[in-house]
């Protein structure tokens, strides 16, 4: 057996809960620490997986057995979760998204380099079998020039997901709402799949929660390749309904429905798609934490990779921006009422 690579967690709400289970299914990885500001959660979560409780993360960072710190703590303290961990000379794997601000967003990437230390931001929808197929797909140009891409995200989230802590749906902790937190892992694809998005032209509303951020939006976008695009995400949509991707070009299409490709087209002398092997994930279209443990176990085993071979993660922080600056031209597209042409 290889050396096993410690890990800490900073935050032990329901994701950070995720990333042990997580942390723990990896024969490489260990969980040696967690940290919260909540003693009685932090205690009782540490205790499920016999390891050191912190009150105070900074002297969990001082720990020498941790090599790897995720963070899973409210969006908007990402970067100054991060941005520690990294000065204390560990790699970090933090949740999505990045940040809600992107000049935040830019000092964790810079901190980072600085400091040597790795960082990947969780997108674990791109760790789907179906979202790597889509994507050599592409890359090998069988499905032509790409003309039209869309993502979906009608799911459902009750008024007391919000009301059970005090950042879900808040502007200055959450950075909005069903667009940063929800649809943000569609968003990260549909760019991964289509390239940059040149323009977004948008209208959000907040419809059937009390919360400041958005519960409906639809966006309008112009890639840079010249195709056109569509997203709608909602938490107001009752039951809740798997997402879909779909994308489109002049030589076939394809449209993936959660984890299963629903459909794949492609003209003349290009293979039929199998669906065989393509493996549910769960999807949190309902509950938020019905989500599987394979794609974030996958994407810690991608940073563990990374660290050994010395190589960036597959989602590293700047991939991790990419879906940022897309949402907040998003949400300045509607409160300015007019096309917003990025980067940012």
């Amino acid at each position: 057996m290889g050396k096993k690579f410690g890990f800490g967690v900073i935050g032990c709400g329901g994701i950070g809960a995720h990333h042990a289970k997580c942390i723990n299914s990896l024969e490489e990885a260990i969980l040696v620490a967690m940290a919260d500001l909540s003693e009685e959660r932090g205690k009782k979560l540490a205790e499920e997986h016999n390891v050191k409780y912190y009150r105070d993360y900074q002297k969990m960072l001082q720990r020498e057995d941790i090599d790897i710190i995720d963070v899973c703590t409210p969006s908007g303290m990402h970067g100054e979760h991060t941005i520690a961990a990294a000065k204390a000379g560990k790699h970090v794997i933090c949740e999505k998204p990045i940040e809600v601000d992107l000049k935040k967003a830019d000092l964790m990437i810079k901190t980072c380099q600085e400091n040597k230390v790795k960082l990947a931001v969780i997108f674990q929808h791109r760790f789907r079998q179906s979202s790597f197929r889509l994507r050599d797909a592409i890359l090998e140009g069988k499905l032509g020039r790409l003309v039209l891409a869309d993502a979906y995200v009608k799911w459902y989230r009750t008024q007391g997901y919000y009301d059970e802590t005090n950042w879900r749906g808040t502007l200055s902790l959450d950075g909005g709402a069903c667009l940063i937190n929800q649809s943000v892992h569609s968003i990260d694809l549909l760019q991964w799949m289509m390239g940059p998005v040149e323009t977004v032209f948008s209208n959000i509303a907040t419809l059937t929660h009390k919360i400041e951020g958005e519960d409906v939006a639809t966006a309008l976008l112009r890639f840079k390749s010249g195709a056109l695009g569509v997203i709608e995400g909602s938490t107001s949509c009752y039951p809740g309904f798997p997402e879909r991707l779909e994308i489109y070009g002049d030589k076939g299409g394809v449209i993936i429905s959660g984890d299963k490709i629903d459909a794949w087209k492609l003209s003349e002398k290009e293979e039929k798609e199998e669906e065989a092997g393509v493996k549910e994930m769960g999807s949190g279209a309902s509950d938020p934490m019905a989500i599987g443990l394979g794609g974030h176990s996958a994407q810690i085993q991608d940073m563990i990779n990374a660290i050994k071979e010395d190589k960036s993660p597959l989602v590293d922080g700047k991939e991790g921006r990419k879906s940022l600056e897309i949402v907040l031209a998003i949400y300045a597209s509607a409160r300015k009422k007019k096309i917003i042409h990025l980067p940012l």
